[in-house]
């Protein structure tokens, strides 16, 4: 194996943290598919990479034969016999059959391997540091649309805010920095798909937490919400300290607070 190949997976776990024998396991994988697809061998192949030097070898059964037809699923009884003296014809051996150019196409499935493995690891990163996240509100940049899906740019991920998920009559500009819930995480085989909301009553409670120190703090708590999103919402709260007016601080000075978040719900 490339010596600079090697080093890179070393380096790979220390910086990923991907295990070096889980990428030397995948890899012994893609090479047995690499050389079956380059070379016409017997079924039973058996790629090994030494863990200290990165060498690679390729190990085949071969079937033991009088005269030798195909040499890539068959092997002379006297050349068996140097492997294993008790061998017979019709018996199977498995015998090094490393062919001289297989370096060339290690190194390429290598590559290929090692830059598939960065992608599952940097996918799993994301979801692990979003799964835990629901309900909590995300500011992300409109990046597209796909049919009535608004797509947000998160930075090392997207998110979905469906077209059911979206205020009603609500118009989004690409560039525009919006606020939404995060509802649901899931994994997927093209990594984490995070779908986020902006018509829940948890956004408009998650809002006002925001907006609201009191809340934030559990001076103020609210008791109940409804809310017909695009339209009107109403709130009960109530404080625990007699000296604090729970309306009056979610409404905030000149009515500050609230016509925050009523700015951020474009007008609710």
């Amino acid at each position: 194996m490339n010596k600079e190949l090697f080093l890179a997976i070393e380096s790979l776990e220390k910086e990923k943290g991907i295990s070096k024998e889980v990428l030397f396991e995948a890899l012994e994988v893609a090479l047995i598919s690499a050389y079956k697809r380059n070379f016409q061998s017997s079924p039973a192949v058996r790629v090994n990479i030494d863990r200290e030097t990165g060498e690679i070898k390729v190990f085949s059964q071969l079937k033991v034969v009088e005269e030798v037809v195909s040499e890539q699923q068959e092997v002379g009884l006297y050349e068996a016999r140097v492997y294993d003296p008790r061998c017979q014809v019709g018996d199977l051996v498995e015998m090094e059959v490393t062919p001289k150019e297989f370096g060339r196409i290690a190194a390429q499935t290598a590559k290929q391997v090692v830059i598939q493995r960065i992608r599952e690891a940097e996918r799993e990163l994301i979801y692990e540091s979003f799964v835990d996240r629901t309900e909590e509100v995300i500011t992300g940049l409109v990046r597209r649309f796909e049919q009535r899906n608004v797509i947000f740019d998160l930075g090392r991920t997207e998110a979905v805010l469906p077209a059911e998920e979206q205020i009603p009559f609500e118009r989004y500009r690409q560039g525009e920095r919006v606020k939404a819930l995060i509802l649901d995480v899931k994994k997927t085989t093209k990594g984490p798909q995070i779908i986020v909301t902006r018509t829940s009553i948890a956004f408009l409670k998650r809002l006002f937490e925001m907006e609201v120190p009191e809340i934030y703090e559990g001076i103020v708590e609210i008791k109940a919400a409804a809310r017909e999103a695009g339209h009107r919402s109403k709130l009960a709260v109530i404080s625990t300290n007699k000296d604090i007016d729970p309306v009056g601080a979610c409404v905030g000075p000149k009515g500050s607070r609230v016509q925050a978040i009523s700015n951020e719900l474009k007008g609710e």
